[in-house]
């Protein structure tokens, strides 16, 4: 079952349902949900929500739709009829898309009877000079994410994905009341990989975000459970 009070996410990166089952199961004392992406989905599709659902276990469906506005209403409704608990799009996909996406969600009521819908901002393994050489801008990333996520409010969605690295900077431009989950975070010994703007999960948490995700630091761990303990503990108590 879900706890109400972690902050956890855990990001179930695996290629089958039975390895997600299986650790889903594990861990599932620590965690406030499970992350479903690209990797588990594309092998299982909608029958890993379901399994995840069967577990009492929230569902956060990272699938980053990025698509002209009907499209992603239609991906948005698809992910609402499955009961998911959070869902994302491309925050860069313009205000007409987040709109759609907004509107998709809500037909199924406030929550949590619809999912809560988070615009992407920044992924976490780019940096700066990666932002300017894709997107040709001139604004600093910080800059950048903060105009991302005063357009993900606007367009009504519930929050963003983001790096702790900006928590403060989207506090500052929209609020107490926005949710900001961030992955991007690693426990101080770990392993960075392909992630570049990272903190650690307490670190995280005392910067304003509400949720942080981890997938690795877990997933190849010695024992995924420990693992998750502690990280969700210091969560708890930052």
């Amino acid at each position: 079952m879900a706890q109400p009070d972690s902050r956890l996410i855990v990001a179930l990166d695996v290629p089958t349902l039975a390895e997600a089952m299986d650790l889903a199961r594990r861990v599932a004392p620590h965690l406030a949900a499970v992350k479903i992406g690209s990797q588990l989905f594309t092998a299982e599709g909608p029958r890993a929500v379901h399994a995840m659902r069967d577990l009492g276990l929230r569902v956060f469906l990272d699938l980053k739709f990025h698509d002209i506005p009907n499209t992603v209403a239609g991906a948005v409704a698809a992910a609402r009829g499955l009961g998911v608990w959070m869902i994302n799009v491309h925050a860069s996909g313009g205000g007409a898309m987040l709109r759609a996406a907004a509107e998709a969600a809500a037909r199924g009521g406030a929550p949590p009877a619809r999912p809560l819908v988070l615009g992407v901002t920044v992924l976490t393994s780019l940096e700066e000079s990666d932002l300017r050489a894709a997107f040709g801008t001139t604004r600093t990333l910080r800059e950048h994410v903060q105009v991302l996520a005063r357009e993900v409010r606007s367009a009504g969605l519930d929050g963003v994905v983001a790096s702790p690295h900006e928590i403060v900077d989207i506090r500052e431009a929209c609020g107490a009341d926005f949710l900001v989950v961030t992955p991007g975070v690693r426990p101080a010994q770990a392993d960075r990989a392909d992630q570049r703007r990272v903190l650690t999960p307490g670190e995280a948490i005392r910067a304003g975000a509400d949720y942080v995700v981890v997938g690795r630091p877990i997933l190849t761990a010695p024992d995924p459970v420990e693992a998750a303990h502690r990280i969700a503990e210091e969560c708890r108590t930052a």
